[in-house]
């Protein structure tokens, strides 16, 4: 037994020693390890550390704080800071004059601020911190399994409708109309080709303007008409149902169902507040302004306007009761700035409680998602694309492609998946090959065509626990896919896949010229057993 005075001395000699690793661990914690680029090893150290508080203040209020290394450093100081500046109230800096849609008639007057919020030493800081300890370059991707070219369960066909520069902007399987199945819109044409199963044209209509989606309602073809495609804050858009003529052909409704949209992109009709009138759920992406709203049937051809984010970016939208209580609930992807899945439970009458499901950060360029079961467990688990590549980094990033995040019940979600596609812009989830499993289906707009094209569409055969098997075939690079679908074209049981090719566009990629002379869109008929 020791004596009380070797007790007491070595209580003291132990809390002495975690006092020591106290401090120690503090001022290691203290003093964060910046990495500084081989360009700019010059900046000072106390610079980046403000700049990265600065970040969080100013940065983070608006949406998820991106970590310098997910862009390069030109692309931090060419694109993205110049862009972010305005909306600090920083419209000049230095000799260089940041754009900005100040001057936008669209834009209210105060959307930016009246003064600067932060000094210019203190947006130098900010400079400093996401330019001096970003990578000169990317990583490229870390791809496990390579992609094979042959379609193990596709055979392309070419339609017979060509013409030079395509730029399809929808397409749509629609497999309860036996007479045109399949339905495409041309942007720049301005024209919906509605086609049968052999891929011949059977009927056409003119729009009034680029069409980017039909709901299929009780009441007709619903068209979204995003009005101007290039990022704008204008109200050009509108919703416009196609109706069939007294000669017996399909025909636009001259009076529009809705106008004075900011770029809608999707159009959905539902019954929101349980009283027997066809609401109306519109995305509307807008640039710099935008929203997510329901239309609220009023009777008479008369709406009121609800807005449920009053936010850009609205780009995708389910309805669906996903709790049961015979209340259609909203399951929204916004993919600008506050990037991320949004669930708005319908609390009843017309009332909405919001909560982020799953949140990205603002350089993800998130593209597309969709609701599928793939544990079988009755919940929905979540298909999600990024690869927009046409703001201001239109550098190719490791992070892009498909994820799969899996529902734990309570719809919290856990990545389960990830395979890299530059560019990825459309994941279809489907069991392709009928083995009671989903495979899914993806396409590339801003794929890697120089060194890897056929990325540009790919095949991902389940293979069973999250394991998938990645296809392609030769004349992927035949177009640039900006939109897909699934279904079945011809009536044989079996799940098709149809592309569509946006030839135009520009895309640091060094794109293939060869696009205008592709054609309008590729059938993938299935003929798996």
């Amino acid at each position: 037994m020791k004596p009380a005075i070797f007790k007491m001395i070595s209580i003291k000699s132990l809390a002495l020693f975690f006092f020591i690793a106290f401090l120690f661990f503090g001022l290691v914690s203290s003093c964060k390890n910046y990495h500084r680029n081989s360009t700019h090893k010059d900046v000072s150290l106390s610079g980046i550390k403000k700049g990265e508080g600065l970040a969080i203040k100013y940065c983070e209020s608006c949406h998820l704080l991106p970590d310098p290394s997910l862009l390069d450093t030109r692309s931090w100081e060419n694109g993205v800071l110049p862009n972010m500046g305005p909306r600090l109230g920083i419209f000049h800096y230095g000799m260089q004059a940041y754009p900005s849609y100040r001057y936008d008639r669209e834009v209210d007057s105060n959307f930016y601020p009246s003064r600067p919020l932060l000094s210019l030493e203190e947006w130098q800081d900010i400079i400093d911190y996401y330019v001096a300890t970003s990578p000169d370059s990317l990583p490229r991707q870390d791809r496990k399994d390579q992609i094979q070219l042959g379609l193990p369960y596709f055979t392309v066909e070419q339609p017979r409708l060509a013409y030079t520069n395509p730029t399809t902007s929808f397409v749509k399987i629609n497999a309860s109309d036996s007479s045109h199945p399949l339905i495409i819109s041309d942007a720049s044409r301005r024209n919906i080709y509605f086609i049968d199963k052999d891929l011949q044209i059977k009927d056409s209509v003119r729009s009034s303007g680029p069409i980017v989606d039909i709901d299929f309602t009780q009441n007709g073809m619903l068209a979204c008409n995003i009005g101007v495609l290039n990022p704008n804050n204008g109200k050009f858009g509108k919703g416009q149902f196609i109706n069939i003529g007294a000669n017996g052909k399909l025909q636009e409704d001259t009076t529009p169902l809705f106008d004075h949209l900011r770029r809608p992109v999707q159009i959905l009709s539902a019954d929101l507040n349980k009283d027997g009138r066809t609401d109306y759920v519109v995305c509307e992406f807008g640039n710099l302004v935008g929203a997510l709203s329901w239309m609220e049937n009023l009777g008479n051809n008369k709406y009121e306007r609800h807005v449920l984010r009053a936010a850009p970016g609205a780009i995708k939208a389910y309805i669906n009761d996903y709790n049961h209580d015979g209340q259609p609930d909203l399951w929204v992807l916004f993919a600008q700035g506050e990037e991320g899945i949004f669930l708005f439970t319908n609390k009843g009458h017309g009332n909405f409680e919001s909560k982020q499901v799953l949140r990205f950060p603002s350089v993800y360029g998130s593209s597309y998602f969709e609701l599928d079961d793939f544990n079988k467990d009755g919940h929905p688990d979540i298909v999600y694309t990024c690869g927009d590549n046409a703001d201001y980094s239109p550098v190719l990033k490791p992070y892009h492609g498909v994820y799969i995040f899996l529902n734990d019940g309570s719809n919290h979600f856990d990545q389960k998946y990830f395979f890299p596609i530059d560019g990825c812009y459309k994941a279809i989830a489907r069991d392709y090959d009928g083995d009671g499993d989903l495979d899914i289906a993806t396409i590339s707009f801003f794929a890697d065509y120089e060194r890897q094209p056929e990325e540009s569409f790919v095949y991902l055969e389940n293979e069973g626990g999250f394991n998938y098997r990645p296809y392609s075939f030769p004349g992927a690079k035949s177009g640039r896919w900006l939109t897909m679908d699934a279904g079945d074209i011809d009536g044989d049981g079996k799940i098709d896949l149809v592309l569509g090719n946006f030839s135009l566009g520009s895309d640091a990629t060094k794109p293939n010229r060869n696009w205008g002379q592709g054609p309008p869109f590729l059938f993938l008929k299935n003929k798996s057993k």
